[in-house]
């Protein structure tokens, strides 16, 4: 007989199983993979963004999935007490870009490793390549998990952490959704977020700027009005089949809601290559550049401002010969390009597939979910943390912070129940 069942070894589980054990609990963590920490060791290209160092508020603005859940959770768990729990552990924390925490050794392997020391010091038991067909309750409360092979384990209390169902290579196939429904919870639907987005515009399709990245760009997806419903200032980059990069990672979640609500399953969105410009401003800083050097070709006279397939794309656009003399521009022409810099819009009409996904949108509805406990309101001893919840942040710290808070309270707090 078990306290503690921890269902799935990725940041939120660990973080849970190591939390139940500090508690003196017998605790089990039981994983599907042949190792734990899977998702952790491919994070932040390797080396593992830990947390952000965001203030509160801020942290949960780059949540826009449910973030103001994590309100409570948060005043009990925060991202600075995850720094100094690493310290504990032996791994130093430094900041990057954007609050972003890397390990100093710049390893993911070293932060799984710890944690993994950490459950061998409490004493858990761990159990990998172990399957899990399903979770056993008894009228209202758990009794059981039933692994693949048959065996059945007793416990007061699970802690369902096997994340969504985006990047399934790390184990992530969306068994939890099951045993949630069984309990009795709403499973939200699920879509991608955090992934790249594809277009059939003809520039697209033919290649035109395949390959070609724009830093600093302001992407903005428009509603059905042409209003902007969010805008990321961020670098992108053009691909074979749509648009990536940062900013339309970020922007990706709120593509999918807008072709939802598409009647011909398409969505505008606006892309501005000089966000920090008053469009009145740059017109006159061109036109100045243009009457600088009236002999020289357009082309020349403007090559320092865009990469220059960028560039020659947006001439051609606005029917501007690159290669004629800049004393030939005409007012409205120049206007053109510069209404071409500032608002090239054009559709795209889906993203890749969840699986392609970073994150998983959707999940078990937040409104079944304790706050401050991570407990579910419709089954005794049962809770729920990490990406199986319908929480979903951006890239950057987001995601995983949100893991380990819900993954320490969960686990914590099924201790309590079963003590």
């Amino acid at each position: 007989m078990y306290d503690v069942i921890v269902i799935g070894g990725g940041p939120a589980g660990l973080m849970a199983a190591i939390a139940a054990g500090e508690s003196g609990s017998k605790v089990l963590l039981l994983d599907k993979g042949n190792k734990l920490g899977r998702k952790l060791a491919i994070s932040g290209g390797g080396r593992c963004n830990v947390t952000n160092r965001l203030p509160t508020d801020e942290l949960i603005k780059h949540i826009p999935g449910n973030g103001r859940f994590l309100h409570s959770a948060l005043s009990i768990f925060n991202n600075e007490d995850i720094i100094l729990f690493f310290k504990k552990l032996g791994i130093e924390l430094k900041e990057e870009d954007h609050g972003r925490m890397f390990p100093i050794s710049n390893k993911a392997q070293s932060v799984v490793d710890a944690l993994l020391r950490k459950l061998s010091d409490l004493r858990v038991e761990i159990k990998t390549n172990c399957p899990v067909e399903t979770v056993q309750y008894d009228e209202d409360r758990v009794s059981a998990v039933l692994l693949k092979n048959g065996e059945r384990l007793q416990t007061h209390a699970v802690v369902i952490a096997v994340g969504g169902k985006s990047v399934p290579h790390t184990g992530s196939t969306g068994d939890g959704y099951a045993w949630a429904e069984k309990a009795g919870h709403t499973i939200t639907e699920l879509f991608p977020t955090e992934v790249p987005v594809t277009s059939n515009e003809p520039f697209i399709k033919e290649k035109t700027l395949q390959g070609l990245s724009l830093r600093d760009v302001a992407l903005s997806v428009l509603n059905k009005k042409g209003k902007p419903v969010i805008t990321h200032k961020m670098d992108m980059i053009f691909t074979h089949f749509g648009i990536s990069g940062p900013a339309v990672l970020r922007c990706s979640q709120f593509i999918v809601k807008e072709l939802k609500k598409s009647d011909d399953k398409k969505v505008t969105v606006n892309l501005d290559v000089f966000p920090d410009k008053k469009e009145e401003g740059f017109y006159q800083e061109l036109s100045q550049l243009v009457k600088a050097e009236p002999k020289k070709n357009i082309k020349n006279v403007l090559k320092n401002i865009l990469p220059e397939r960028y560039l020659l794309f947006l001439l051609d656009h606005s029917q501007i010969d690159p290669m004629a003399q800049a004393a030939t521009l005409s007012n409205e022409k120049l206007r053109s390009f510069v209404e071409g810099c500032k608002r090239f819009r054009f559709t795209v009409n889906g993203t890749l597939s969840l699986e392609k996904a970073f994150i998983t949108g959707g999940g078990v509805s937040t409104k079944e979910i304790e706050p401050k406990t991570m407990a579910s309101k419709k089954m005794q001893g049962l809770y729920f943390c990490g990406e199986i919840l319908d929480i979903h942040g951006y890239t950057g710290g987001f995601n995983i912070t949100a893991a380990f808070v819900t993954g320490r309270l969960a686990g914590l707090n099924a201790a309590l129940y079963s003590n």
